[in-house]
């Protein structure tokens, strides 16, 4: 039957795209042992519900392995993947493969069996993912570096000669044209090792949206296991559906949390506030060369100000607990303590 693979959609407010996104899903799951759950992530706008009802009428549903659940709770986006993960198998045993795919991400013909193919044969590989593109063929940057001090101000400054001197800190990585190991993908399209996740633990739900992909390939490489970028396999994506950030006028706090929480629990609070630091210096010399230079704004309002704030505020609060969870039915045990 060849290796089981369970397929996570999480839905939140989107049902009609979801079910686009399952039935491509649908189309590259044939010839492999494969089950998809649904994960309504708490919408309370009748998604959970619409998709019941199609489930249940729709021609392309009917026998297809697919259930749909209630996450009970939106806990974010790593918390809602975690309720299907944690749902397992139908039968109630544990995948080999857990594909974690957007509810506005459209596998392309092979896509999955290439992602499958290359972690059978690459055992030091704990998560492979998809090159990704938009609807007209438009490729998306998600393969990158982890962030550090130096990507802070590299990423917050937009200056050249700083890009240059730090180009190999710099947190996105150019279009790689062919298959290679990277420290961390977008989760657009995320297929991950059972055994990895039974090691190293879930998304951690202390993160409500960003940074908890790039925690968990961190967790993952720190255990010894590579995070590759497969070219072969393609993703449609439209991206920013359910979470609006193409549209942000400003930077919401779950993100500021996510970022202070990310650096806190990797490398310490000093180091958070270093970064920070790194961001402000680069920020402020943006900002000087768009007054002088007349450059258009690239940052959302009141961003800087916002991130100086919030992580000034962050210093003086106590370290959060670390949600990371282990597969298994429930709500899932905390493994971690406070963040150092």
């Amino acid at each position: 039957m060849g290796p089981k693979l369970l397929i996570v959609s999480l839905n939140y407010r989107t049902p009609e795209m979801t079910l686009r996104s399952v039935q491509a899903a649908l189309r590259e799951m044939a010839g492999l042992n494969a089950e998809l759950v649904i994960v309504d992530n708490d919408s309370g706008d009748g998604s959970f519900e619409a998709m019941q009802a199609a489930l249940g009428s729709e021609d392309w549903a009917q026998g297809a392995p697919i259930r749909l659940i209630q996450s009970g709770l939106n806990g974010g986006f790593g918390a809602g993947n975690n309720v299907g993960i944690r749902a397992g198998w139908s039968d109630g045993s544990a995948p080999d493969y857990v594909y974690a795919l957007n509810s506005d991400a459209f596998p392309d013909p092979g896509s999955l069996r290439a992602l499958l193919d290359h972690l059978e044969t690459h055992p030091e590989a704990g998560f492979a993912g998809s090159y990704i593109h938009g609807e007209a063929g438009d490729p998306h940057i998600t393969a990158f570096r982890f962030p550090s001090i130096a990507s802070e101000l590299e990423g917050a400054a937009r200056f050249g000669p700083i890009s240059r001197l730090l180009h190999l800190r710099r947190v996105p990585l150019e279009m790689p044209a062919q298959t290679q190991r990277v420290d961390w993908l977008a989760g657009a399209s995320l297929m991950m090792r059972q055994s990895v996740l039974d090691e190293i633990g879930l998304f951690d739900e202390t993160f409500f949206l960003y940074f908890e992909e790039t925690d968990l390939c961190l967790r993952a490489a720190r255990a010894g296991y590579e995070t590759h970028y497969v070219r072969d396999s393609k993703v449609t994506h439209i991206g920013s559906v359910s979470t609006g950030m193409k549209t942000w006028a400003r930077v919401p706090g779950f993100w500021l949390d996510s970022r202070w929480h990310y650096f806190t629990k990797s490398h310490g609070r000093a180091y958070a506030a270093v970064a920070t630091l790194a961001h402000l210096a680069g920020g402020l010399l943006w900002r000087l060369r768009r007054v002088l230079q007349r450059k258009a704004q690239a940052d959302p309002d009141h961003f800087l100000r916002d991130l100086v704030f919030h992580d000034l505020r962050a210093m003086t609060r106590p370290l959060p607990v670390t949600r990371e969870t282990k597969p298994g039915p429930g709500p899932g045990a905390v493994l971690g303590a406070q963040s150092e």
